[in-house]
């Protein structure tokens, strides 16, 4: 059974700093697909970053150059640095893992509110 705990999400001022964490049991992260979306109220859920077996990263437009989008393998955890944030970024981020016959996994969500 592949569980994904989602933490570090929070309320920050705009211009802060929060890291998410995604962390892994069941299965090896290193073997799949992953990345972060978003979904912001009466909003659809939206990719924010993702990172491929390999490396490759793609980001949305609206986080490049604030977000990146990490993995460390021997802790079976996914990372998401946010900086710079905005008041649109507020919302309830997921973490998502996918592989082509391992299955596709999401998270319970962390909230993430940027509010002075």
């Amino acid at each position: 059974q592949v569980q994904l705990v989602e933490s570090g999400g929070g309320l920050v001022q705009p211009g802060g700093s929060l890291r998410l964490s995604c962390a892994a049991s069941g299965s090896t992260l290193a073997f799949y697909f992953v990345g972060w979306y978003r979904q912001a109220p009466e909003k659809s859920r939206e990719m924010v970053a993702t990172m491929a077996m390999g490396g490759n990263t793609n980001y949305a437009d609206s986080v490049k150059g604030r977000f990146t989008i990490s993995r460390d393998n021997a802790k079976n955890t996914v990372y998401l640095q946010m900086n710079s944030l905005k008041p649109e970024d507020t919302a309830v981020y997921y973490c998502n893992i996918n592989h082509y016959t391992r299955g596709d996994y999401w998270g319970q969500g962390t909230q993430v509110t940027v509010s002075s």
